[in-house]
């Protein structure tokens, strides 16, 4: 969709154009195009600016379809520009006019309308890589629709605007807000957006990001204990993520070896189960398969001190009593304690005092079907009124 060749004064739900001499111009394609290129704004250029990323995000708020939705998005990233003039005031505008959506989509009745009206925004953002709008996608991590959450860790956390943060004393201060901010509902997350979370605390080794890790973690082998786990590729980033931790020494080691041990056995114990009796669906039984092997090939070795490939054979081979024999070496089992365990000093159990991992419970019982209703007993037809001769009798 191309850039109307007017624009409203005021858009949906209180998006008000406060723009200066152009006010109630006309703003097209081409009157942006030509304050792209200029090198020295004026005033009324700096205008043109400001409604055009009014009329933008305007429409964006407006609209449903997401073909249209994405064609507008194209429209906006195609009038970012360098220059330090321009791109101040374009991320200025853009930061006021998507706030401004941000509010609108917050009084929206319909909540269903509501959330893709923050998706919509929220990948706007991701896809600016403007570091000034982190802020905007932090206050929406704690929202309580998955998509919306998605989208905001996404933004907030997205690489190219960490790239452009680089040592900017600023970046430290938005990183605590996101942890904190992701700490808030790790609970509650999808396997998404625990991946997500995951990959932004591997730029830091601190006690918060550890923290935040472990939680993930957690949350993870708790999935696998109540058999929602879904998703399971997000286990092999998280696993690799605290190996990696652990591989850097410190005193966070069994702290971080723990949970590293439990989730990994928690994936095989799955497996296992699922392939002998014939329960995993084939998407699943590939993820565990790759979450296994690529754990093995890329953790173990380093937190070990060799190479390590007995998880693969038997996974190719399926040969499961050696898998289970592989799990125990590594992780400990009933009669042995495992190498890990063994080398960073922890101990499995909410009181830390076994040495083989938590098993796996057995699934829940599946929900009995709701009984069908009983169908009523027809009541006796209407004996037919006397007539003839007998009626009077």
């Amino acid at each position: 969709m191309t850039v109307k060749r007017a624009f409203s004064a005021v858009l949906v739900g209180g998006l008000v154009l406060t723009s200066l001499t152009v006010s109630r111009a006309q703003v097209d394609a081409r009157r942006i195009e030509e304050v792209f290129k200029k090198e020295v704004l004026t005033p009324e250029d700096l205008a043109v600016v400001d409604a055009f990323m009014n009329e933008s995000v305007g429409r964006l708020v407006r609209t449903i379809d997401f073909t249209e939705v994405a064609k507008t998005r194209v429209v906006i990233l195609s009038r970012q520009n360098t220059h330090p003039q321009y791109a101040q005031r374009f991320s200025e505008a853009a930061l006021k006019e998507i706030a401004a959506g941000f509010d609108y989509a917050a009084g929206i009745g319909d909540a269903n309308r509501g959330f893709r009206v923050f998706a919509n925004l929220l990948i706007l953002i991701n896809e600016l890589n403007d570091p000034r709008l982190a802020d905007l996608a932090i206050r929406l991590i704690p929202h309580e629709n998955n998509t919306v959450r998605y989208w905001a860790v996404r933004a907030a956390t997205n690489p190219g605007v960490w790239d452009k943060l680089g040592q900017n004393p600023a970046a430290g201060t938005q990183a605590g807000k996101i942890l904190s901010a992701c700490g808030q509902v790790v609970d509650t997350s999808s396997p998404e957006v625990l991946h997500l979370m995951a990959q932004f605390t591997g730029r830091y080794n601190t006690a918060p990001a550890n923290e935040l890790l472990i939680r993930i973690a957690e949350a993870r082998i708790r999935s696998y204990a109540n058999w929602t786990a879904g998703y399971e590729l997000a286990d092999a980033a998280i696993l690799k993520l605290l190996a990696a931790k652990v591989t850097t020494g410190g005193p966070a080691n069994s702290q971080l070896a723990r949970p590293f041990a439990q989730l990994y056995s928690f994936t095989i114990q799955r497996f296992l189960r699922g392939v002998q009796a014939n329960t995993l669906k084939e998407s699943s039984r590939n993820h565990l398969a790759s979450v296994l092997v690529e754990t093995e090939e890329q953790c173990i070795g380093k937190l070990l001190g060799s190479p390590q490939s007995q998880i693969r054979r038997a996974v190719e081979t399926g040969d499961f009593n050696a898998l289970q024999a592989e799990h125990d070496r590594l992780l400990g089992g009933a009669s042995q304690a495992g190498a890990l365990p063994a080398k960073f000093s922890f101990a499995y159990g909410p009181a830390g005092n076994s040495r083989a991992p938590l098993p796996l419970p057995e699934p829940p019982a599946p929900k009995p079907a709701p009984a069908t209703p009983a169908a009523p007993t027809p009541k006796p037809a209407a004996r037919p009124p006397a007539t003839g001769s007998h009626a009077n009798h």
